[in-house]
């Protein structure tokens, strides 16, 4: 038998051995493992959407209107979402380990660097390479928990990294918005930063280096080759497209609703503005609770509930009642989260019983999310403009619509694996 190396150097067991199989729930290596990116999702997230909370403070603060504003999110995410189709095939050859170490440290730096950005434009162009450090933990973070955990705990690690996400989504913009009303967006942001960088010595700390991974061949023809297969399976595309669509929604309603609790009849301010983020932690537990149901029943059947569960949300942000606003986000994120973190986990493990390289397809999935977050996510700031709260809650209810309808369609589609579907 012959064994490996991971992309730190050490030995990886051969294959057939009693570690190959991979960590189960309750191992140490299973708590480390999750516990290293649930964190690493914290400090990603976080940082990503540090800016969503101060938008109305950007807007003021640089005399631009809401729909430039979101373009220190938008080009944070179109950063991101073209930095993961070269992460992703990189990982395939260089390893997962060194790629996360390596992404959550620069993520720091230029997370701190933006709080002293002197101009709007620099600004910008700090957070479009802002996207770019951020990719090396999403292009492989799915793929390294296919790799190195049991194949019976793989949705259920998949949703817990997701909850981490979820988690610092919440963190990101509630930590914003408290500073900035206190000390200004530049200490604001300047927190994050400090997050970010306390979160990357977690995951140094406990992060165990890969024992399943086997590095591709470092040749140009074998990564077009893995980028063909990876869009050839129509299954995969719907996963993308649900990424795309299911994201979009929801960054929609989350870049225009600052905007709307700020203005009248609701006349917020950002700090209390800003508490509509709790209601994070719920799509943590969703996309766990919703993990779990998938190991139990079937992705397919838990994917749609979820797209159904998105929209009803959506609709009850409709009436001019901030309780009812606040419920229809809770609702909106639960079955948000529950779609994303089933479609994620789902992208390597359909790429894998393909024959697909699971890296690859997991960052185009992820190419797909954020381009959806990028493109529909400044939409909602002009359909603000044009048709106030009922346009935004128009394009993201169409989005979520046709998430549901690509979930409904891989029902239909065979499944690669006659184990798990």
């Amino acid at each position: 038998m012959t064994s490996t190396r991971d992309a730190a150097g050490a030995p990886s067991p051969p294959a057939g051995s009693a570690d190959h199989a991979g960590h189960r729930v309750g191992e140490p290596g299973y708590r480390r493992i999750t516990g290293a990116l649930f964190a690493a999702g914290v400090a990603t997230f976080a940082v990503l959407y540090s800016t969503q909370a101060l938008l109305p403070e950007l807007a003021r603060a640089f005399s631009v209107s809401a729909a430039q504003s979101t373009l220190s999110l938008s080009l944070t995410t179109v950063g991101l979402g073209v930095a993961l189709l070269v992460a992703g095939p990189l990982s395939e050859v260089a390893g997962r380990t060194r790629l996360i170490h390596l992404s959550l440290t620069a993520s720091a730096v230029v997370a701190l660097a933006c709080a002293a950005a002197p101009s709007w434009e620099v600004l910008l162009g700090m957070r479009l390479l802002e996207g770019i450090t951020l990719a090396g933990l999403p292009a492989v973070a799915t793929a390294y928990l296919r790799e190195e955990l049991h194949a019976d705990t793989h949705a259920r690690a998949a949703g817990l990294y997701i909850g981490g996400t979820a988690l610092g989504g919440m963190t990101g913009r509630l930590v914003t918005g408290a500073v900035a009303d206190v000390a200004g967006w530049r200490w604001a942001l300047a927190a994050v930063g400090v997050l970010v960088l306390a979160c990357a010595l977690v995951v140094r700390l406990l992060l165990p280096p890969s024992r399943n991974f086997v590095p591709a061949p470092a040749r140009l023809g074998s990564l077009a080759t893995m980028t063909r297969r990876a869009v050839a399976d129509r299954g995969l595309l719907a996963l993308y497209a649900i990424g795309a669509t299911s994201m979009g929604a929801f960054v929609a309603v989350f870049n225009a609703m600052g905007f709307r609790l700020t203005a009248a009849p609701f006349s917020l301010g950002l700090a209390a503005a800003g508490l509509v983020f709790l209601v994070y932690p719920i799509g943590s537990l969703s996309s766990i609770v919703a993990g779990r149901l998938a190991d139990r029943f079937s992705r397919r059947g838990v994917a749609p509930i979820g797209c159904l569960i998105t929209v009803a949300g959506v609709l009850l942000t409709l009436p001019g009642s901030l309780p009812l606003v606040l419920l229809g986000l809770a609702v909106m994120t639960a079955g948000f989260f529950a779609v994303h973190g089933v479609a994620s986990g789902w992208v390597p493990t359909r790429a894998h019983a393909g024959g697909v390289a699971a890296g690859q397809a997991a960052s185009l999935y992820l190419f797909a999310y954020y381009l959806g977050a990028s493109v529909f996510g400044s939409l909602a700031g002009r359909a603000w403009t044009a048709g106030g709260w009922p346009a935004v809650v128009a394009l993201s209810s169409a989005l979520v619509l046709v998430s549901g309808l690509l979930a409904l369609l891989l029902r239909r589609t065979p499944s690669l694996d006659p184990v798990r579907r």
